[in-house]
């Protein structure tokens, strides 16, 4: 779900300053260094393996019949400048052929982007076990980086079905670590990429997710590539910034965990963020945002299957 955009003034490039001259910088995460499939055996089903598009094909059972044209090619124009970030997850059907578990939206992105290889995990669909090992052995690897981490995490609970609190048991982490690495991922594209590469820290990182607002995020980001700052530059950037638009808000008050249980059950069932707010009376909402039809069928369905 998208917050609500916060105001900044007028003074944005004021403030922040000149970010021309930075794509010398920035390269595109290509996954070169990955191989293609078909040329290791076995396959580890944590790894990154680049796969010829022409051997993917799109799920039968997406549940997603529709995709916003002027989104996809947003989103083509941003893996040509960048690279897919996130890869596709895919299982094997036969010895060339390859169906998509999750990440169509990326891969018809990428189709427009004019990318003959597409970065993807392969897994076993029917051998969650093996595939929630592989998972966690990936994790313990010293070289992750955080965007890495962060979607091992993240694959770890929609395809193993689990909640962060024993996502976390598994990886032998405290569940704020695991949210605040999840978090990362709410994080524009561009941002990503530098955190991905090294460009930017995650002490930077948690910084910029202050910030509502996504074309912010990326300004600061590139004031932070450009200039070097510091984890306390970059702070003392974002007080400026919120104080030229309005006062900054208290920090909220951290939700007790039974929350956090709502919030991850529910959030299955729809494919947008869900939001919840409460005071310190115990007062709140909660409010769901869905794409079609079908997400309140599936979450219907859910309900009565449950007897709920």
């Amino acid at each position: 779900m998208s917050k609500p955009t916060r105001g900044l003034g007028k003074g944005l490039g004021a403030l922040l300053g000149d970010t021309a001259g930075l794509e010398q910088l920035r390269r595109p995460v290509g996954y070169v260094h990955k191989e293609v499939v078909g040329t290791t055996d076995p396959q580890d089903t944590a790894d990154v393996l680049r796969i010829p598009v022409d051997m993917i094909e799109p799920n039968p059972y997406q549940p997603r019949l529709s995709f916003d044209q002027e989104a996809l090619q947003e989103l083509a124009a941003s893996i040509r400048t960048l690279g897919l970030i996130q890869p596709i997850t895919v299982r094997k059907k036969s010895a060339d052929r390859y169906q998509i578990i999750s990440g169509e939206r990326r891969f018809r992105a990428c189709r427009l982007a004019g990318m003959d290889m597409i970065p993807a995990y392969i897994r076993d669909a029917s051998d969650q076990g093996m595939l929630e090992m592989a998972i966690v052995e990936n994790i313990q690897r010293e070289n992750l980086d955080p965007i890495e981490v962060a979607l091992s995490y993240q694959r770890l609970i929609e395809e193993c079905n689990l909640t962060q609190e024993q996502m976390a048991d598994r990886v032998g982490k405290k569940r704020a670590s695991v949210t605040n690495y999840l978090r990362l991922l709410k994080l524009p594209a561009k941002v990503q990429h530098d955190l991905k590469v090294g460009l930017l820290s995650v002490g930077h990182a948690k910084v910029l997710l202050g910030v509502d607002d996504a074309s912010a995020q990326e300004k600061l980001c590139d004031i932070v590539v450009k200039n070097g700052l510091s984890v306390r530059q970059l702070e003392a950037k974002v007080k400026e910034l919120l104080s030229s638009g309005q006062k900054e808000p208290s920090p909220a008050a951290p939700l007790p965990d039974e929350y956090g249980k709502v919030l991850e059950r529910i959030g299955k069932f729809f494919d947008k963020e869900i939001s919840l707010k409460r005071t310190s009376s115990g007062k709140g909402t909660m409010t769901i945002r869905f794409d079609s039809d079908e997400e309140m069928k599936r979450f219907l369905k859910a309900l009565e299957d449950s007897n709920i």
